[in-house]
């Protein structure tokens, strides 16, 4: 592809330089990082009108504007959920900015329309805010509601009636947690961060250390009861449940993002008909060494999902009488992901190569019979909605094209029942799927998907998406992200790659792709991309790589590593600056998988693909769009703002480097409205299509005439 000479706006450096573990380190755009400055003001609105104007001349973007504004239009509703006799149902109409909350007193009056419980339209003008969650206490009177504005992690607490009128009670405020009601429906717990400075999205220093307190409805938060106090450690980030048989608070308590936690149990009894958290836990699990989630309380025994002597995953039982554990369901071939107790069948979800697998387990006779496989419908497990005390669960699933389909499940017996989904006028484009390996650098095999859509002619190379994660135990599936359809639609390959770091085969292939062995996560992106090329679907000329979080991450290590690999380079929101990461908001949780910078042996090695710090003036880096948020309060948008000043500088091509900064937005693509999901995704899948030479006239048929359904039909090799 050629690319016409085009001027970036050029940014200022200042002299910072530090010596860091005995290295000079020169940090020029330092200044970027003050996202309230004047300064940085005026940058964010200079690189807002350039990349307006090289967006909108991109000569595919009208195809992309139709294709993503009908993809974001669709009418989508979640799986439905039952808390305390109460059901639940998220709906979006496809134009409203956010999904609404309906709520009723069954399954079939709620699938019958129920009534709106929750509209978070009504929160804001520009609908930048959303719904976090919602909390029934145990007597079914009161629902805890959280909200986020612009996209926040921060969530502010207020109360409503089954009816939706709302309670008179002084909002909470706080991050990753949500309220977690004790027996007596009048109070619950939650993390306080105290010293954390403005509760938004703009606030971006190091999160400080939480407590965990007790608010009563109707007090001061003055009044507020001290349960646990982390503010010296904190990297340490609770998460609490209130265990079935309402007599402990279940307390997960990890260091960051670690996969392992300790697991405290805070009794909870009656004292003057109010509830009262003990602060002096049994400390079940107090040594940091494994995972361990907690599923359900049944017949007196806790039951946790764990890794504990099982990589792959284990459910085990603890008797709260002697603290025994027995083994429930032992370890298998495919690692465990999730396991939720139905009445009295376990259900456990597994990933056999990357794919979702539900099994039933029986717990009738006090062991664990085996009643098989769900017959799951093509698509990804999103969501798996269950009680305790009832055989009704909710599953939610999510293909490529489509986000959600619902549907009913009888644990006991397997049987499954579609529940009604709402229809749209645009049709997702059908496609194929085939599993393919690379070879790492180390010889490591490295599965990916390639995603084929129907009648797209492989004789030849084609422009392509490479995506990727690679990080933090978290999975990578065929689930739907908001710009496959239109990617598709449009004629262009995907390829889906599952990079160690990863969740998809267990705890050593987590293990690893992080700390000392992050490069393995990169050096299996570019495998991939090098497997691509050299099969001859694609060419560096027609390849783009694409990441999000620590995708984005991934995208700017491997787009700095082999500028020669890739014709497009598509970093969102992207931990960028891996020397500071820990420096901001959440930041410090991630030296789990990056490492600590602040560890003289930990540096040596981010130094080595932290993204910032390999930029090398006069290189011909490929054509880059840098999309970030200025209310991302989880990865700062100084990350991408350096980055991307320090690419413009230094671009020794003719390639563009662009800035796409959106306003009022977080973290996270759900809170954002479909009108700004569409405009974002159009901008990247536009650039992205000129770029890499797709002409979307060339490909598998006009958007809302493709025959096909959406689902994903697996080949061999």
């Amino acid at each position: 592809m050629e690319h016409s000479h085009l001027t970036s706006p050029g940014t200022s450096t200042c002299g910072v330089v530090e010596d860091l573990h005995g290295q000079r380190i020169a940090d020029p755009y330092r200044w970027l990082e003050d996202v309230d400055s004047e300064g940085t003001r005026a940058w964010v609105a200079e690189q807002r009108a350039f990349a307006a104007e090289q967006l909108a001349q991109l000569p595919h973007r009208g195809f992309f504007d139709d294709v993503m504004a009908r993809v974001t239009a669709r009418p989508r509703w979640s799986a439905p959920w039952c808390s305390k006799g109460l059901y639940f149902q998220q709906r979006h109409d496809g134009m409203a900015h956010q999904a609404v909350l309906h709520v009723a007193d069954s399954a079939d009056e709620l699938l019958a329309g129920g009534r709106v419980l929750v509209d978070p339209n009504t929160w804001s003008e520009g609908g930048s805010s959303s719904l976090a969650f919602v909390s029934v206490n145990p007597q079914a009177t009161m629902v805890a509601v959280g909200r986020s504005d612009a996209g926040a992690d921060w969530t502010r607490i207020s109360l409503v009636t089954p009816d939706g009128q709302p309670v008179d009670d002084v909002e909470a405020v706080t991050k990753f947690s949500t309220a977690v009601w004790l027996p007596d429906g009048n109070s619950y717990a939650y993390l306080d961060f105290p010293g954390a400075g403005r509760a938004e999205g703009t606030e971006t220093r190091a999160l400080p250390g939480c407590r965990i307190k007790v608010h009563r409805v109707g007090d001061d938060p003055s009044q507020n009861v001290l349960v646990a106090d982390f503010e010296l450690d904190p990297q340490v980030l609770p998460w609490m449940q209130l265990s079935d048989d309402e007599r402990w608070l279940v307390t997960h308590l990890a260091t960051g993002t670690e996969r392992a936690n300790r697991l405290w149990l805070f009794p909870v009894h009656e004292q003057g008909g109010e509830s009262v958290v003990d602060a002096e836990p049994v400390e079940l699990i107090d040594t940091a060494r494994d995972r361990w989630e907690y599923i359900a309380t049944a017949d007196g025994e806790l039951y946790f999902q764990t890794d504990d002597d099982a990589p792959h995953g284990r459910v085990v039982a603890v008797d709260q009488r002697d603290w025994n554990l027995r083994e429930v369901v032992s370890e298998g071939a495919s690692p465990i992901v999730g396991a939720w107790l139905a009445g009295q069948t376990l259900l456990v979800h597994s990933l056999e190569d990357a794919s979702s697998v539900l099994h039933r387990w029986d717990l009738g006779d006090g062991g664990a019979r085996d009643l098989g496989q769900v017959q799951l419908p093509p698509g990804v497990l999103a969501s798996v909605n269950t009680r305790s005390t009832s055989d009704e669960v909710f599953l939610q699933l999510s293909t490529l094209t489509d986000p959600s389909h619902a549907w009913r499940l009888a644990a006991s017996t397997g049987k499954l029942d579609e529940l009604p989904a709402p229809t749209g006028d645009w049709t997702a484009p059908g496609f194929r799927v085939e599993r393919r390996r690379a070879t790492s650098a180390d010889g490591t095999s490295v599965p990916y998907f390639l995603v084929v859509p129907d009648g797209l002619d492989l004789s030849e190379p084609r422009a392509t998406i490479l995506y990727g994660y690679g990080g933090f135990n978290t999975p990578v599936q065929l689930d739907h992200r908001a710009p496959w359809p239109g990617w598709l639609a449009a004629g262009g390959l995907l390829a889906i790659a599952n990079l160690r770091g990863g969740g998809e085969f267990g705890r050593s292939w987590y293990e690893a792709g992080i700390r000392e062995h992050k490069q393995n996560v990169f050096d299996d992106a570019i495998a991939v991309a090098e497997d691509l090329v050299a099969r001859e679907l694609t060419t560096p000329e027609q390849l783009a790589v694409h990441g999000k979080s620590n995708g984005g991450l991934l995208v700017g290590a491997v787009m700095t590593q082999r500028p020669d690999l890739f014709a497009v380079a598509l970093p969102h929101v992207g931990v960028l600056d891996a020397l500071r990461f820990h420096k901001f908001t959440v930041g410090r949780a991630w030296a789990s998988d990056y490492g600590n910078p602040d560890d003289a042996a930990d540096f040596g090695r981010i130094l080595a693909w932290s993204p910032l710090h390999n930029i090398t003036p006069g290189t011909s880096y490929p054509a880059t769009l840098v999309l970030t948020s200025d209310h991302d309060d989880r990865v700062v948008p100084a990350h991408s703002y350096k980055f991307a000043a320090a690419l413009q500088a230094a671009q020794g091509g003719a390639a563009p480097v662009v800035a796409r900064i959106e306003e009022a937005t977080g973290h996270g693509l759900a809170s954002k409205p479909p009108s700004v999901l569409a405009a974002e995704c159009a901008d990247l899948l536009a650039f992205a299509a000129h770029h890499t030479g797709l002409f979307p006239s060339t490909g598998s048929g006009d958007v809302g005439e493709g025959p096909g359904d959406g689902k994903d039909v697996r080949v061999e090799e």
